[in-house]
């Protein structure tokens, strides 16, 4: 069934509006707080809201109670709303060059809002983070800040992401494993320090997650070729080609995933690892239907498609961990 035109372009300013591929132009939207909102991408909130799910999980510690639920209502409002959205509209400040090329439409290039404006939302969002953070280690009576350290850890991370000089998204594997470890290991750490310790083997665990998250990160950089081709980013699909990156890609994504499984098995969780390595399945199928035939055309829809498997399958992870006293 197709679209009228009124229709399309109402889908088109809801994607505007969450940060989606394929938005309408902002330089018609006259509410700035509607486009303070674009500017923090609500649609990349929610792999971090996730995150802090999963790190609860993975605790042990998390009790259905009032307090507990509130204490992770307040992490993901940290992780997600607060720290996602100072990232990324840091990202819209020191991509606007780039965005000019790839995504014209964006508040920043498209003129709805001046540099100011974005400064001035990038601080505000850093010190409500950074004092939430400290807020949640009084709260949980942390007798180090561990949620204060975990807040500037990011933040530091997403400055040298996106800032000169470091830059770390100019080289494809630095960069995006930056990325995949804010989206994955960083949130799921805030979530299992909130209600049980934070130790070794949940950060190198979650780090090693985070190379899948690398995967997930590639996807993103497929819809802007051309901009960072001209402006002499090394992305992977510019460096490797379209094809190869697109290998590269789900190769990422179900390796590590599939040896996450391995450590469950080592552990002594094998309905979990049945369970995450069954959830692989579907993402192969999705990655050769959509993704691998024609990736820079059915990015988002491969995305949509097959990482929700992924994320259960973090979920899936936590949780056994949990019951495992991991």
């Amino acid at each position: 069934m197709t679209n009228t035109p009124a229709e399309e372009d109402n889908q088109a300013k809801a994607r505007q509006l969450l940060g989606m591929k394929g938005a309408a132009a902002s330089s018609g939207e006259s509410s700035i707080w509607k486009i303070r909102l674009q500017l923090t991408k609500p649609i990349t909130w929610i792999p971090l809201i996730w995150g802090v799910v999963c790190g609860a999980a993975s605790s042990g510690g998390y009790i259905w109670s009032v307090e507990d639920f509130f204490k992770a209502l307040t992490c993901m409002l940290l992780s997600g709303p607060l720290m996602a959205g100072y990232t990324q509209t840091l990202n819209d400040y020191y991509d606007r060059e780039i965005d000019a090329i790839n995504e014209p439409y964006r508040p920043i290039p498209s003129g709805a809002i001046s540099t100011g404006a974005v400064i001035t939302q990038i601080v505000v969002l850093l010190v409500a983070g950074i004092t939430v953070a400290y807020l949640l280690d009084l709260w949980a009576g942390h007798q180090r800040p561990i949620m204060l350290f975990l807040t500037l850890g990011g933040a530091l991370v997403a400055y040298i992401y996106s800032a000169p000089p470091l830059k770390l998204k100019q080289n494809g594997w630095l960069g995006n494993y930056a990325l995949g470890a804010s989206y994955i290991a960083l949130p799921w750490w805030a979530g299992h320090a909130l209600f049980g310790q934070l130790n070794w083997t949940i950060v190198i665990l979650t780090l090693f997650y985070s190379l899948a998250g690398l995967g997930i990160a590639v996807v993103n950089d497929f819809k802007s070729v051309e901009g960072d081709r001209a402006l002499g980013l090394q992305s992977l699909p510019v460096v490797f080609g379209i094809k190869n990156a697109s290998w590269i890609c789900v190769l990422m994504i179900d390796i590590f995933q599939a040896g996450v499984a391995l450590y469950l098995i080592s552990i002594g969780q094998n309905l979990s690892a049945t369970i995450l390595l069954l959830f692989i399945i579907p993402q192969i199928t999705l990655q050769d239907m959509y993704f691998l035939r024609d990736p820079l055309k059915n990015d988002v829809k491969y995305q949509a498609s097959a990482q929700p498997f992924l994320v259960l399958g973090m979920l899936v992870a936590g949780l056994a961990l949990g019951h495992a006293g991991v």
